[in-house]
């Protein structure tokens, strides 16, 4: 019943906003049910309650010569009005997490075509800019399907939104994709490395650096992305070891692997255990060669973002323990000018999209009824 009437008054309140803003009143009550959708997670809902279930097929393509594969979401009784690639964290699931399949399966209520493609690398945790490529060539296969003929976009998250803007930037695909949505990403490769070694991290260079207690699920996801990059079989091994060990129980003690590890190994261990934000540039410039060329390969700050042509909708939570909501603000500020709305919430626990507060859901909202205009009339 509460959740009823909280949907009846946001769902007025958005239409009344449109309406004076001249904007869509129907795109405002998409927005609240899509809101209390994602919320209700696999879970009952409006939306659920008045569209089919969206249609999930399994489609495949060629990446590089190779085949590649990922899940096509449709309502099956509608044209779609838009279509994005929607491109997960680094989730063991892949495209099967459980909040990825619901999220793709809400954005395809309201009228996307999704297409969530299968990362074999982000599926293993392991951030590359090689996914970059491999995105960009699921874009490709999207925008040559009959559902890809309108609006096109791509959705990324957290750790995949380097990557995602990475294939924006591809020359043939820059002129095509009108929108992208970046949720809980990042922009400088050294700022992360530093927050979620250190806990610091600051809005501009040289502004006074500040600590938020970091999640240390993103430091071992970071040595489990880079230990096969190591020379050394023994020290690649052994720091694998230590972050699946991590991983599985972040209280877990690693001493014993940790005594093990050679000179390349030692280079990393000596970053992860540094705690002072000062000394990150130089520990970082000091790893093994094929770690340093990744970050950079990686690293969104060293890159003209200004030339893009698509419209950008960044959301970060200030909460964030795994990437700190500066990195989004540092991003929005790289992106086109005019062409790119941030979205900051109180609470949004790193890639959520359950904000608990009401100021938090206006916000969400806001960005929500972004996305919604990206489509094409009905």
């Amino acid at each position: 019943m509460f959740a009823a009437m909280m949907l009846r008054r946001l769902a007025a309140g958005l239409a009344v906003a449109a309406a004076l803003a001249a904007c869509s009143p129907a795109d405002a009550v998409d927005t609240a049910l899509v809101l209390f959708d994602l919320r209700a997670g696999e879970g009952p809902s409006r939306l659920k309650a008045a569209t089919p279930t969206p249609e999930r097929r399994a489609v495949a393509w060629r990446h590089d010569g190779a085949p590649a594969e990922g899940d096509l979401y449709l309502l099956s009784d509608h044209a779609p009005r838009a279509a994005l690639v929607l491109v997960p964290g680094l989730a063991p699931e892949g495209r099967n997490d459980r909040r990825t399949v619901a999220f793709a399966r809400t954005l395809a209520r309201v009228g996307f075509a999704v297409l969530v493609p299968d990362l074999p690398g982000a599926r293993a945790q392991r951030a590359s800019a090689a996914d970059g490529v491999a995105i960009a060539a699921a874009a490709r296969y999207l925008l040559a399907r009959p559902e890809g003929q309108g609006p096109v976009g791509v959705a990324a998250i957290s750790y995949a939104v380097g990557p995602a803007i990475l294939a924006a930037g591809e020359a043939d695909l820059a002129a095509r994709l009108d929108f992208m949505v970046a949720i809980g990403g990042y922009y400088d490769a050294t700022a992360v490395v530093t927050f979620f070694t250190t806990g610091y991290f600051r809005g501009l260079p040289g502004a006074p650096w500040r600590y938020m207690e970091p999640n240390a699920y993103g430091k071992w996801v970071f040595v489990l992305a880079n230990a096969a990059k190591l020379e050394s079989d023994a020290d690649r091994t052994t720091l694998i070891a230590m972050a699946r060990r991590k991983l599985a129980d972040l209280d877990a003690d690693i001493g014993d692997l940790a005594r093990s590890l050679g000179p390349e190994g030692a280079m990393v261990a000596a970053l992860l255990a540094n705690n002072d934000p000062a000394r990150v540039p130089a520990l970082v410039a000091a790893l093994p060669a094929a770690v340093r060329a990744d970050l950079s390969a990686l690293d969104l700050s060293a890159r003209n973002l200004g030339a893009l042509r698509a419209r950008f909708i960044v959301v970060h939570g200030r909460d964030d323990a795994i990437i700190p909501y500066t990195e989004s603000q540092a991003l929005a500020r790289a992106l086109p000018a005019g062409r790119t709305r941030l979205t900051l919430l109180d609470s949004l626990a790193h890639a959520d999209l359950s904000p608990a507060g009401v100021m938090d859901g206006w916000r969400l909202a806001r960005a929500v009824y972004a996305l919604l205009g990206e489509r094409r009339p009905d």
